[in-house]
């Protein structure tokens, strides 16, 4: 049966950077099949001439409205100003503070950004960051020990960009690519303190994902005879990568059907066992 699928605009509107706000509009959008919706970010809408360019924008490409403004002019001069076009106008984190203040019996502070205040957690993201790049693909080894998470795979199983991810997040995440012919460091196999993750993807996913990646770089006849992108020698490296995984006793994510954050809170579900912390599973 033909669909046809609804094209139409929708309006990120924040005071802070809007990661929040995008993770949470394209959480719900994804729940409706035959959209194809095309994003306009405002981040760091602070003024009311910041605010006079979103609503004019509003105005020439019409559709919903999310926003995250803790402004109370700036949030009902938008709100009238959606209301005036027929438009839906939503304050997407209005019912989880009005909970918060409930229970806590507080009034919020209403201060734009303040979750990005420079905080120690803030430095913590900032370290984990650092971290990640000085410890990505097995180019630096000394000093990993320090790791929270030290992800293990063949290439192209996502470890940069899950590393990066949960840098984000303050963990301390370093990956080693396992390369055919060359031994995994057997010192690092000693290491007690971090978590070893395994990645395992399908072999015809890890083909097509490693063939689009040369492809820039070279001309298509020069894959003919590639072993990085034979079926049967990639078949064997993700067989040997098992191998090693069962071996050490590494819990192991297959990332075929996952997004890097799927794949990153797993991650946080494994490093939560790790340190012997409760999790859902545990407590049910």
């Amino acid at each position: 049966m033909n669909h046809d699928v609804k094209q139409f605009y929708v309006h990120l509107v924040s005071d802070a950077t809007g990661t929040t706000l995008q993770g949470l509009a394209r959480a719900c959008l994804a729940q409706f099949q035959h959209i194809d919706p095309s994003e306009r970010f405002w981040p760091l809408v602070r003024t009311e001439k910041q605010l006079a360019r979103v609503m004019q924008d509003i105005a020439d490409y019409p559709g919903p409205v999310l926003y995250t403004l803790v402004d109370r002019t700036l949030r009902k001069k938008l709100q009238k100003h959606c209301r005036d076009l027929g438009i839906p106008c939503m304050a997407v984190l209005d019912p989880v503070i009005k909970g918060f203040s409930a229970f806590l019996g507080q009034v919020p502070i209403g201060l734009p950004g303040l979750q990005h205040a420079l905080d120690d957690a803030y430095f913590a993201r900032v370290d984990a960051i650092d971290f990640a790049l000085s410890f990505d693909d097995g180019q630096n080894l000394d000093g990993i020990e320090e790791a929270d998470v030290i992800l293990v795979g063949v290439s192209r199983t996502s470890k940069t960009p899950t590393c990066v991810f949960l840098a984000r997040r303050g963990v301390k995440a370093a990956n080693i690519p396992l390369v055919p012919g060359v031994p995994f460091p057997d010192h690092i196999l000693s290491i007690k303190g971090p978590l070893f993750v395994g990645l395992t993807e399908s072999p015809d996913r890890l083909v097509s994902l490693r063939r689009n990646r040369l492809k820039a770089d070279e001309h298509p006849k020069h894959h003919e005879h590639n072993a990085y992108l034979d079926i049967e020698t990639v078949e064997q490296e993700i067989l040997d990568a098992r191998r090693l995984f069962s071996k050490q006793g590494w819990p192991v994510i297959d990332v075929t059907r996952r997004s890097i954050e799927e794949t990153a809170a797993e991650i946080h579900v494994l490093l939560r066992r790790h340190h012997g912390q409760a999790t859902p599973e545990g407590d049910s």
